[in-house]
């Protein structure tokens, strides 16, 4: 039983009109599922994906007016979005650039070519290269080419103060496996410990940057709620439950969130964590062809449809 990569991540947005925009056309990646928050119904929930919505490639956002995020240790420090090869980098560099977003140079980091950048409300993310690995949805409709797209999701980046406790989960209780280190932004001083899941790549890496100098983070609009891992089945999903509670880490139990189940959880240093099955998949509900163009809910809250739709702001 092993986890086969990074699901999603959820970020936090205060700005979520200027979210959608950024993401959609600046970025070109597809809206592929308009809904709110299940736990918080005031609040769009804003899924960004691939042509398809595949699995590992959804950047999310949930809708909250809330102030910045203080940047520091304990959180999820960056997010990687993988692209095919040094052609696609350069691409985005220029177009990045036209479109004013400042970026830092392509750089070489822990063996592949990246460029790091920040969206409008600060929020950390890199371009990676992958080299093409596995197989590309692209979105049809993109303001990008389909060769440089992105193609999902690449590394996270957690910072905490120290490893030996995260390792210790991380290797133990969901059998990631260390597989290498590279120094962090500060040098040697701040290493960077890599955990692989599954078939390995970039889509399936957790990196750990050790950095105990730094204060904690205080949660808000241009940082990251959680991060999800892959689990293929729901028999797998329901053997991450029971492993999880007999190794006694208490985490949410079951949670259907009906286009995927999830099992929620906290790592030693606070840092929220999710297992996420890979089905039912985003198109149970609605045609592929129209993925994200109306407002859906998941049916336990239709029956409040009205009063939800009439609660939130357009979007357009």
């Amino acid at each position: 039983m092993d986890l086969a990569g990074i699901h999603h991540l959820t970020a936090i947005s205060a700005s979520i009109r200027e979210n959608l925009r950024f993401y959609t056309q600046t970025l070109g990646m597809r809206l592929v599922k308009r809904t709110v928050n299940q736990d918080d119904v005031s609040a769009y929930h804003l899924f960004y994906a691939d042509g398809l919505g595949s699995p590992g490639t959804d950047l999310t956002f949930f809708d909250w007016p809330v102030p910045r995020e203080v940047r520091g240790t304990r959180s999820i420090a960056r997010t990687h979005l993988r692209v095919a090869g040094p052609g696609a980098l350069a691409y985005w560099e220029n177009r990045l650039r036209e479109a004013g977003v400042p970026a830092a140079p392509l750089a070489e980091r822990d063996r592949r070519l990246t460029l790091d950048f920040e969206d409008p409300e600060g929020q950390r993310l890199s371009l990676v290269d992958d080299g093409g690995a596995g197989t590309s949805r692209p979105w049809e409709r993109s303001p990008v080419p389909a060769a440089h797209q992105v193609r999902g999701l690449g590394p996270i980046v957690l910072s905490v103060p120290r490893l030996e406790p995260t390792d210790a989960l991380l290797r133990q209780a969901l059998g990631m496996r260390p597989v290498r280190e590279y120094p962090g932004p500060a040098g040697p001083a701040h290493t960077v410990h890599v955990y692989e899941m599954g078939a390995g790549g970039a889509g399936a890496e957790l990196h750990v940057a050790v950095q105990p100098d730094l204060p904690p983070a205080r949660q808000g609009a241009g940082g990251v709620h959680h991060v999800a891992f892959r689990t293929p089945t729901f028999e797998e999903y329901d053997a991450w439950g029971e492993r999880l509670n007999s190794l006694g880490i208490p985490n949410s139990g079951p949670v259907d969130r009906y286009w995927f189940r999830s099992l929620y959880f906290r790592e030693p240093n606070g840092i929220l964590f999710e297992i996420a099955s890979d089905g039912p998949g985003f198109a149970v509900d609605e045609d592929p062809a129209t993925l994200g163009e109306r407002v859906v809910l998941a049916p336990f809250l239709e029956p409040r449809r009205a009063a939800i739709v009439a609660g939130l702001k357009p979007l357009e």
